[in-house]
């Protein structure tokens, strides 16, 4: 079981999604916790290294979590995603591992890793993500 945490981030029906360097699957930004820390602090610190910006700890709010076989990965090996919603302060920007970032549909499914497009439908299926 890989466990991850990410930021879950929709604007006018489109989700934040980050690419890293030489890969080719989208995912959410987020990534693991180092030992020792919370969700809030792993999260605030994982976005500020991936994507230049803060965010608000107080704002953090849990979205669900969602499993799924992880991209590249032996099969049945499962990546575990808490998402969190969040507001933030700065400009986005791409850093550190991230190639670029993009604002996805839900026709872009087929682009994003296996645990995303779960969590793709399931916006999709309560009109979030259009």
């Amino acid at each position: 079981m890989i466990d991850k945490i990410a930021w879950l981030h929709v604007v006018d029906g489109r989700v934040l999604a980050a690419v890293s360097r030489g890969k080719s699957t989208w995912y959410l930004p987020g990534g693991k916790r180092e030992p020792g820390e919370t969700d809030t602090e792993a999260l605030v610190r994982e976005i500020a290294e991936e994507l230049s910006v803060s965010l608000d700890p107080a704002s953090l709010s849990p979205a669900g979590v969602w499993e799924a076989q992880a991209d590249g990965k032996a099969s049945g090996t499962t990546v575990r995603m808490t998402c969190y919603t969040a507001s933030y302060t700065g400009s986005l920007a791409a850093a550190a591992e991230i190639a670029s970032f993009d604002w996805l549909g839900y026709a872009d499914r087929g682009r994003v890793s296996a645990v995303v497009q779960l969590i793709f439908d399931d916006l999709h299926a309560r009109g979030v993500l259009s």
